[in-house]
């Protein structure tokens, strides 16, 4: 798609939280959470000329690498944010973008991601074929902590299992990035996740899921690991107080 009139590089858009996007307790869900600040970037990409779409052109798709998420406070049903992302860095194959939810003008939740080009047929890293020089770069911190390296200690406890189905599989055909936080997720204290303890998390995405293979999830304290029989697949670190 050309670039929309409608284009500038820094991005907001508007949403209402459903009950859908909701845990019982009526705040929002962190998995849907992710999802809208996605949205809000895919949306941004769009407009730019380097959507999924543009991309598949030269066969080729943005997948996420590492987030790093700050949330002061989650939105609750029936509350309207506005989502702000713009990209900090863009060159070759990768790409940091921010993105900040607000609530009444407050800023709530603050994310940095890490981005890579793949080329969809050989699912190999390739700088991107698309021109972005009409994005603009800005050097502003979403967070109060770049995404980062996890280092993780390998004695961790396996809790759980889970064959990828195809509900969670993307548009890029493997299991979407949020898929790998709710599997996580299952794992963890509902408490904790029903009292919105969890105030920072850390994910490093470190290989691809397909239909059908297996995965192993497996928790060291407050970290949780997502293994197939072979190989590491994501680390996650989740910080509450």
């Amino acid at each position: 798609m050309p670039i929309s009139k409608n284009f500038t590089s820094i991005h907001k858009q508007q949403f209402e939280i459903t009950f859908l996007d909701c845990y019982p307790s009526g705040y929002l869900k962190y998995t849907d959470l992710c999802n809208l600040l996605q949205l809000t970037a895919g949306q941004h990409a769009d407009l730019g000329g380097i959507s999924f779409t543009d991309m598949q052109v030269h066969h080729q798709a943005w997948v996420m690498s590492r987030m790093r998420l700050e949330i002061e406070k989650l939105p609750k049903w029936r509350d309207i944010v506005t989502i702000k992302t713009w990209i900090k860095t863009l060159e070759n194959s990768r790409s940091i973008r921010c993105m900040e939810m607000y609530l009444n003008d407050e800023k709530i939740i603050g994310c940095e991601t890490y981005w890579a080009v793949i080329n969809t047929k050989t699912r190999r890293p390739e700088a991107i074929a698309l021109p972005y020089d009409h994005f603009e770069k800005f050097e502003i911190d979403a967070t109060k902590k770049p995404t980062e390296k996890i280092d993780i200690d390998e004695n961790a406890t396996r809790i759980g299992n889970h064959q990828v189905v195809l509900s969670d599989l993307d548009v890029v055909n493997h299991v979407n990035n949020v898929k790998y936080m709710e599997w996580c997720f299952d794992y963890e204290n509902p408490k904790k996740i029903i009292n919105k303890e969890i105030h920072a998390l850390d994910i490093n995405f470190m290989r691809e899921l397909n239909i059908n293979d297996d995965a192993i999830v497996k928790k060291l304290k407050i970290i949780t690991n997502l293994f197939t029989p072979s190989k590491r697949i994501i680390k996650c670190l989740c910080t509450s107080y």
